[in-house]
C-alpha cells in the first residue's frame, strides 16, 4: 500500500530539457525542434519532456533523447535547474537542463519522432521559447570551460579526424582563431593522440594524416599523475 504523507504540499511539474550540440567538421551546431503543443506551439524549442514517477533525472533525460531522436550512449551532462515561477505559462514547472555532445555525421537519428527537428549553426540559431535561450548560453559557457580542461571535444568528432578538424572544432567552441603551430605543438605535447597511417585525401593534394583519441592512455595518465588536459 502506497502512503501519501505530503497531501498538503503544493505539486509542481518537473521537466528535462536537452541542449544537443553537434559538429559537422566545420561548425558547432545545435539541434532544435518546432514545438507541436501549446503554449508557444510552432515556435523553436529545445527537446524536452517530463519526469516520470519511476525514473531519476538522468534516466528521464536519456529517455527523452532516445525516444524523440533515437540517440543513445552519447555524452550527456546535467547543467542547471531553472525554477522561475512563471517560466512556463502552461503550468508551474521546474526544468533541469542537460547538454549532450555528438558528431553529426556519425548519428543518423534512427526512429526519430521529431519531423521538425533541425540543426542550426550556433551563431544563427533562432530565438527560443521560455528560458531556453538562457539554457543554451549557460551550456555554451560550460562547454567552453570543459573543452579547456578535459578532452570533451573528442565527443564531437568522428573516430578518425585530421588535426585541422580538431583545431576547427576548438575554434568553433571557443569562438576564436587559434595559431596553427601553437595548437599542434600543444596537442602533440599532451601525448593522447594516435597518429594513423591513413590520410584524408579530400582536404589537400597530399592528404592529411588521420588521428584518433587514445582514451586508455588519457585515463592512465589521469590515474597515475593527475594529468590535466589543457588547451
Amino acid at each position: 500500500m502506497e502512503l501519501n504523507y505530503y497531501t498538503s504540499e503544493d505539486k509542481v511539474l518537473l521537466a528535462v530539457d536537452c541542449i544537443i550540440f553537434g559538429f559537422d567538421k566545420h561548425h558547432l551546431k545545435i539541434l532544435l525542434v518546432k514545438r507541436n503543443i501549446e503554449p508557444e506551439k510552432g515556435k523553436w524549442s529545445l527537446i524536452g519532456g517530463f519526469l516520470k514517477q519511476d525514473e531519476n533525472l538522468d534516466e528521464a533525460a536519456a529517455r527523452v533523447l532516445e525516444t524523440l531522436t533515437g540517440l543513445h550512449d552519447i555524452y550527456m551532462e546535467q547543467l542547471y535547474a531553472y525554477s522561475k515561477i512563471d517560466r512556463d505559462p502552461g503550468n508551474r514547472t521546474i526544468s533541469v537542463a542537460y547538454f549532450a555532445l555528438i558528431d553529426v555525421a556519425s548519428h543518423q537519428f534512427e526512429g526519430v519522432q521529431l519531423e521538425s527537428a533541425q540543426w542550426f549553426d550556433l551563431e544563427e540559431a533562432p530565438k527560443l521559447i521560455f528560458d531556453h535561450d538562457q539554457m543554451v548560453a549557460k551550456a555554451v559557457s560550460r562547454l567552453r570551460r570543459r573543452a579547456l580542461t578535459m578532452p570533451i571535444g573528442f565527443e564531437l568528432l568522428p573516430e578518425k579526424f585530421t588535426m585541422r578538424q580538431l583545431q576547427t572544432l576548438y575554434e568553433s567552441i571557443l569562438d576564436k582563431k587559434l595559431d596553427k603551430r601553437n595548437f599542434v605543438n600543444k596537442i602533440n605535447s599532451l601525448d593522447i593522440l594516435i597518429k594513423l597511417d591513413e590520410k584524408d585525401m579530400t582536404v589537400a593534394r597530399k592528404g592529411a594524416y588521420l588521428y584518433t583519441f587514445d582514451k586508455e592512455k588519457y585515463d592512465r595518465k589521469v590515474a597515475e599523475d593527475g594529468f590535466s588536459f589543457k588547451i
